[in-house]
């Protein structure tokens, strides 16, 4: 009796340890928030930014997750040397008066423990609106070399850049809306 009593308490006390969250670190050299913005109607241009941080935590078993990620504006990369510089400048992101980006959120819409979407906010150029993000991947796998959990995620989603004051080309006809594909990987913290 008592054996059967400690071994439902230990069952009991081992699923709780194994249902509870994970914290995962973003790996920012597998990780890559990019866009897609109009130029002028006649052409899309494509551009990364190559530093971030962040963490991602998740409860597969209560449905639950969240996301924190910050973004440094002056990483932007289009490939193109003086457009980085213009865009990192005074003139558009300003990134030394207002620093990186940084986007909050819920994992939601779960799916045996996978989530399908981020309801969250962007805050980008001192300014904080909604911003959601679909999930078109999310898979967790064991890092073949950490011996660890990693999870990656494809996310996708839009924003009007004016509502952030970004209305640079708005005069010569550049549509405000920009496309985001952010492809996101995250290990487990030890």
């Amino acid at each position: 009796m008592k054996r059967t009593i400690l071994f439902t308490l230990l069952s009991a006390v081992l699923g709780l340890a194994a249902a509870a969250p994970v914290t995962y670190k973003i790996d920012p050299a597998h990780t890559f928030p990019s866009f897609e913005a109009d130029h002028m109607g006649i052409s899309v241009w494509r551009g990364k930014f190559n530093a971030n941080t962040g963490t991602v935590t998740l409860d597969k078993a209560a449905g639950y997750g969240m996301v924190d990620i910050t973004i440094d504006t002056a990483s932007v990369d289009f490939g193109h040397d003086a457009l980085n510089t213009w865009v990192a400048g005074k003139e558009f992101f300003d990134a030394a008066k207002y620093g990186p980006a940084r986007y909050k959120g819920k994992l939601t819409g779960f799916k045996e423990g996978v989530p399908t979407q981020v309801v969250g906010e962007l805050t980008l150029h001192g300014v904080t609106r909604p911003v959601n993000l679909q999930l078109v991947l999310f898979k967790c796998i064991q890092h073949p070399m950490l011996k660890r959990e990693m999870c990656g995620a494809d996310a996708m989603g839009t924003f009007n850049r004016e509502e952030f004051g970004l209305t640079a080309g708005k005069d010569y006809g550049f549509k405000m809306d920009v496309a985001l594909r952010i492809q996101v990987e995250a290990v487990a913290a030890e």
